[in-house]
C-alpha cells in the first residue's frame, strides 16, 4: 500500500518559510505556503550567509547562484570607532571556506529571498493569505484566512516572524523586550561615495554603539550599513519607519572619517527597534510548530537570525521525512528539542554583543553542519496541549 505523503502548511514566506518549503519538498512532503503580503518586495537590506547556513543552501542547489550574487572579501575587520585600529581581523574569504567547508557570503537580502523563491514552485506559494485563526483535531489543522478562505494540512509551521500570530495563539500574548536601541539600515549605490575607498566588510565599534558596513555584491556597486544606536524613546517595530539622517549622522559624528563618509553619502535609511525575547521553553503543540523569529528572535549582532531559521528548516525536514500521521507530534517535539539548545546559545551570544565572546565561539557556530548534526532522542513528552485559536 502506498502511504500518502504528509501535507505541511507553512505560515509565512520569508527566508525561513521558503527554506522550510524547499527542504520539506526535498524530503518528499506535500507543502503549501501562505503569505499575507500580496507580492514579494525587495527590501533595502544586506544579509550575511555564514558557512553554517550556506551548507544548508548548498543541498538545496543554491550555492552557485549565491556565490555569483554575493560579495566575498578576504577578511572582515572589527575596528575601533575613533582610531580605526583593528581589534580583530576575521578570515572571511578562501581561508574561512577552507576552514569551514563553505563560504561566508555578503548579499542583498532580496537576492537571497529571490533565490529561495526560485526553487519553490509558484503554485505552492499563496500570496495575500493572512492567517486569521486555526484549529487542530485528530486528523489535521484547519486554517482560516482573512479573505474567508480555508485550508487544511496534516502539519502547520508558524514561520510568521517576530510578531507571530501562530505563537500568540499557542502560548498567549507576549510583548518582546525592547533593548533601547535602534538599527538604521539601508542599501545605496556606492557611486555616491565619489571614489572614497572604504573597507569592503567592517564593524566599527564604539563604547555604546556600532555600525557594520559592507558591499552586497561582487561588483561593489551597492553598499549596506546597519547600526546599533541608543534611542530609548523609540519602540516601533517596523521594517519601514523612516530614519532621520541628520539624527543618524549626529549619533556617529565622533566616529572615524570613513564611517562619516559613508553616512554623509547615504541619501536615506530606515530604522527599526532592536528587540529580543528570552529563549522559549516550548515551540510545539500537537501538529503545530514554530520556526525562525517566531520562536527565537535575536539581536542582529552575530548575523545569525536568518541563518538560524535556515538551520531550523533543515532539521525540521529531517525530523518529518518519512513520518506517518502517528509520528507527527513526536517528530515536531524532536525538531524543537534538537534546535532549542543551539538557538538559545546563539541568542545569548548575540545579546552580549561582545567581540571577545564571538572570537571564542564563532567556530562552533560556523562549523555546524545541519544535515549531519545529531538529532535529539525520539521521545514523547506528554501533556503538551494548548487551547485552540478560535
Amino acid at each position: 500500500m502506498v502511504t500518502r505523503a504528509l501535507s505541511v502548511a507553512i505560515i509565512g514566506a520569508g527566508i525561513g518559510g521558503l527554506t522550510a518549503a524547499a527542504s520539506l519538498r526535498r524530503a518528499g512532503l506535500d507543502v503549501a505556503v501562505y503569505e499575507q503580503a500580496a507580492k514579494f518586495t525587495r527590501l533595502g537590506a544586506g544579509i550575511q550567509q555564514t558557512p553554517n547556513s550556506v551548507m544548508v543552501l548548498r543541498q538545496l542547489g543554491l550555492e552557485d547562484r549565491l556565490r555569483d550574487a554575493g560579495y566575498q572579501p578576504s577578511v572582515m575587520h572589527y575596528r575601533d570607532s575613533v582610531t580605526g585600529d583593528i581589534l580583530w581581523e576575521k578570515a572571511q574569504g578562501a581561508k574561512a571556506e577552507e576552514k569551514f567547508g563553505a563560504p561566508h557570503l555578503l548579499l542583498h537580502r532580496g537576492d537571497l529571498h529571490e533565490a529561495l523563491a526560485s526553487i519553490v514552485p509558484a503554485d505552492v506559494v499563496h500570496l495575500g493569505r493572512k492567517l486569521a485563526s486555526f484549529r487542530q483535531d485528530e486528523t489535521g489543522v484547519v486554517m482560516r484566512f482573512d479573505d474567508g478562505s480555508e485550508a487544511r494540512a496534516d502539519v502547520m509551521i508558524g514561520a510568521d516572524g517576530v510578531h507571530s500570530i501562530v505563537r500568540e495563539a499557542l502560548f498567549g500574548p507576549e510583548k518582546p523586550r525592547y533593548t533601547g536601541r535602534v538599527a538604521y539600515r539601508t542599501v545605496f549605490p556606492s557611486a555616491l561615495l565619489n571614489g572614497a575607498v572604504i573597507d569592503g566588510s567592517a564593524k566599527w565599534i564604539g563604547p555604546d554603539r556600532h555600525i557594520v558596513v559592507y558591499y552586497v555584491n561582487p561588483r561593489e556597486d551597492e553598499i549596506y550599513f546597519v547600526t546599533s544606536t541608543p534611542e530609548p524613546g523609540f519602540s516601533v517595530e517596523s521594517w519601514s519607519a523612516a530614519g532621520d539622517m541628520d539624527t543618524l549622522r549626529a549619533a556617529y559624528r565622533d566616529f572615524h572619517p570613513e564611517v562619516r563618509t559613508v553616512l554623509d553619502a547615504c541619501p536615506a535609511a530606515h530604522k527599526w527597534a532592536i528587540i529580543e525575547r528570552d529563549p522559549m521553553p516550548r515551540w510545539t503543540d500537537r501538529r503545530v510548530a514554530l520556526l525562525g523569529d517566531a520562536c527565537h528572535p535575536m539581536t542582529p549582532y552575530v548575523a545569525q537570525g536568518a541563518a538560524s531559521a535556515i538551520e531550523d528548516a533543515a532539521i525540521l525536514s529531517r525530523c518529518l521525512e518519512g513520518a506517518a500521521q502517528a509520528d507527527i507530534e513526536n517528530a515536531l517535539i524532536r525538531y524543537a528539542e534538537t534546535r532549542k539548545p543551539r538557538t538559545a546559545r546563539i541568542q545569548t551570544l548575540s545579546s552580549l554583543n561582545s567581540v571577545d565572546r564571538l572570537r571564542q565561539e564563532y567556530e562552533a557556530i560556523y562549523g555546524y553542519d545541519t544535515w549531519a548534526a545529531p538529532l535529539a532522542p525520539c521521545r514523547y513528552l506528554p501533556g503538551l496541549r494548548s487551547t485552540d485559536m478560535r
